[in-house]
């Protein structure tokens, strides 16, 4: 095989998986594994990769990261608000309970309830609760704790959240994986995310297709920990196909 057929293949691979291995691609494409790393080398060099340990991801995951709330907002917008509109199926009947977590998706799914909402929102967000208060008849309880600047949601509160139990949690995700479960970059964010998680009868998580395959530092969930994962087209059918194995409602918001 030539060289420019086993990076179209490495590429390949790793953008409908997530990622790909340098074992894997040895024994699929019958070279060495010194030749795949070469490869990756070469491809990561010229920004089509991202070079992690054992393999590759794509290049876009290096964006995914703990970045400002603000630089977050402004990118894969139209798919985020595409997710928010399909989200509003889950919500629980009036006066309900749910949990909305800090993050960019999960604002628009907020600037999205009805004025008319009688709900009771909990949520780690200070700008969530105040859009959420100024906009609705909602009930809004934000959970204490230390704000971190970069996503401005509030943490070191795990022990608070698991005295709530909760209609529907809507949470977000800097990566979802089969092998690494839901993660984020934040070790105390990731313990905020696993109490919201904990403490609902359902768990919806909105996640930009961007992020499926990517993985993070911090495992606040396994696959099986959370019921409905909402996305945008961009998902590959093999990984819609490997998390609906596992158990994952998949629904795929239309732009």
């Amino acid at each position: 095989m030539y060289p420019a057929e086993r990076h179209k293949w490495l590429i390949d691979t790793a953008t409908d998986e997530g990622r790909v291995s340098v074992s894997r691609a040895s024994d699929e494409l019958g070279v060495v594994p010194e030749t795949i790393r070469r490869d990756l080398e070469y491809l990561a060099s010229q920004g089509l990769l991202r070079r992690v340990h054992g393999g590759a991801i794509p290049a876009s995951f290096d964006t995914l990261g703990d970045q400002p709330l603000d630089t977050r907002d402004s990118s894969a917008v139209s798919e985020k608000e595409a997710i928010a509109q399909a989200a509003l199926a889950y919500l629980p009947a009036d006066r309900g309970s749910i949990v909305l977590d800090a993050g960019s998706t999960t604002a628009r799914l907020a600037a999205l309830l009805p004025a008319t909402s009688r709900f009771t929102v909990f949520t780690d967000s200070a700008p969530i609760a105040s859009v959420v208060a100024a906009r609705t008849a909602c009930d809004v309880q934000l959970i204490g704790g230390r704000v971190r600047s970069t996503t401005q949601a509030t943490v070191g509160n795990s022990r608070e959240l698991e005295r709530l139990r909760v209609d529907v949690a809507f949470i977000g995700t800097n990566g979802v994986s089969l092998t690494h479960g839901f993660s984020t970059p934040d070790i105390e964010e990731a313990a905020t995310k696993a109490a919201m998680v904990s403490c609902a009868h359902t768990v919806v998580a909105l996640v930009d297709s961007r992020k499926i395959g990517a993985e993070s530092t911090a495992r606040f969930a396994e696959i099986s920990d959370v019921d409905v994962l909402i996305t945008d087209e961009g998902i590959s059918d093999r990984q819609r196909r490997g998390l609906e194995e596992e158990g994952l409602k998949v629904v795929v918001a239309v732009l």
